[in-house]
């Protein structure tokens, strides 16, 4: 499929390290986008590691072409999938001489993306680089001591600074992200656009009745990883004035030991951990729960309390990164100090002992909070991104967005 004059459809390609069937934030975006460009008529590829061993294939799936690289198991990380660097610049230069994208978006700078940012810099290839990162992230699985980390977390900035800086325009999805890549990457333009969110899908549909939790129920939905915090929760279960149940909707390396600190903080019978779950059983969760909580405190967007918040639920959420921007105090919800388990539980009790009515409120509030982020808003700004426009163009795009 090389070069076409006659091409109808504009093509474009998606460069991450981590798509589905991973589960992450990261990897949900991706595809997300492709499904959206796909809709909108783009010929969409996605070139990413493979999640299993064995030789580079190539996957027709109804969002994209994903174009899987041959990959090996990360040692201290239960899915990550490492793609040695000499290989990644050679199958992705190659890649992009067969396909001739109009656009290349990476995702990342690490691995796939430090190599089609390399590559389509080079045949000059429109460049649109997106950072879903927190180097920082890492920490838990890079062995060895803390200064160790901070080096590579240092260096992790740099080349993420070193490699952008190559791009037309750089996205990073919160104003709270941007001055991070300003302060650490030395990037200097760079424009928050949301990931978008799906907000119908969540909404209650004409008719529809979700039935109630039997009891005052908070719902968490993530990656059971370390920086997820969610033992602060479990905490805070033990503190509440209510009767208050926790849904757990997740997996990951943290499952066996919260299911052991369940049980020893004598709340095992009023957490439910259901794992992964489709997507009609995680939208039916949004919609059930009372409250959505957050306890990470290194989210750059937290697409799953946008989510929820579509699905018109009140949030107690960590009053860290990306967080505070999704919470008007007493409005739609309450912000808590991060890893504090007790005020958490007194923000958790504070919207149940709320009224029915402002209940409802918060609901709505938080629904109109989400609404700024409806991909239909995202997905122009992102068309315009990939026609030409400059980052000056698109930061008033997204300032326009936001007074709609």
């Amino acid at each position: 499929m090389g070069s076409d004059n006659k091409r109808s459809q504009p093509r474009v390609l998606i460069a991450a390290d981590t798509y589905p069937p991973h589960v992450n934030g990261a990897a949900k975006s991706c595809y997300r986008l492709a499904t959206k460009l796909t809709a909108y008529g783009y010929d969409v590829h996605v070139v990413s590691p493979h999640y299993s061993s064995g030789p580079g294939t190539i996957e027709f799936h109804q969002e994209a072409t994903v174009h899987r690289l041959r990959s090996y198991a990360a040692p201290t990380h239960e899915y990550y999938r490492l793609v040695m660097p000499w290989y990644a610049n050679k199958a992705v230069d190659n890649l992009l001489a067969e396909l001739s994208p109009d656009v290349v978006h990476a995702q990342c700078h690490y691995m796939v993306g430090d190599a089609a940012i390399t590559a389509a810099e080079r045949r000059r290839i429109r460049l649109i680089c997106t950072n879903h990162f927190m180097p920082e992230n890492l920490d838990p699985f890079i062995p060895g001591p803390q200064f160790f980390k901070n080096i590579v977390s240092r260096r992790s900035w740099y080349d993420m600074g070193r490699l952008m800086q190559k791009a037309n325009i750089i996205t990073t999805p919160t104003p709270l992200s941007v001055q991070n890549m300003n302060q650490k990457a030395n990037l200097e333009y760079v424009v928050p656009v949301s990931n978008g969110i799906d907000v119908a899908k969540y909404e209650l549909r004409t008719g529809e009745q979700v039935a109630a939790h039997p009891y005052p129920t908070v719902l968490f939905v993530g990656r059971l990883a370390v920086e997820k915090n969610v033992h602060v929760l479990l905490r805070a279960l033990t503190m509440t004035t209510f009767n208050v149940h926790a849904e757990i909707i997740g997996d990951g390396e943290q499952r066996d030991y919260l299911h052991r600190l369940a049980e020893e903080l004598g709340i095992a019978d009023r957490v439910l951990f259901r794992g992964l779950v489709s997507e009609d059983e995680l939208r039916e969760a949004y919609l059930r729960a009372d409250i959505f909580t957050q306890p990470c405190t290194a989210e750059l967007q937290s697409l799953a309390s946008l989510e929820a918040m579509s699905a018109s639920t009140p949030v107690v959420l960590a009053n860290a990164l990306a967080l505070p921007h999704l919470v008007a105090e007493g409005v739609n919800g309450y912000l808590f100090e991060p890893n504090d388990s007790a005020d958490m539980a007194k923000k958790i009790d504070t919207v149940l002992r709320a009224s029915a009515e402002e209940r409802y409120a918060m609901g709505q509030a938080s629904h109109k909070f989400a609404s700024a982020h409806a991909h239909e808003k995202i997905m122009d700004i992102i068309i315009r991104m990939y026609g030409g426009a400059t980052s000056d163009e698109v930061a008033v795009m997204v300032s326009e967005a936001k007074l709609r």
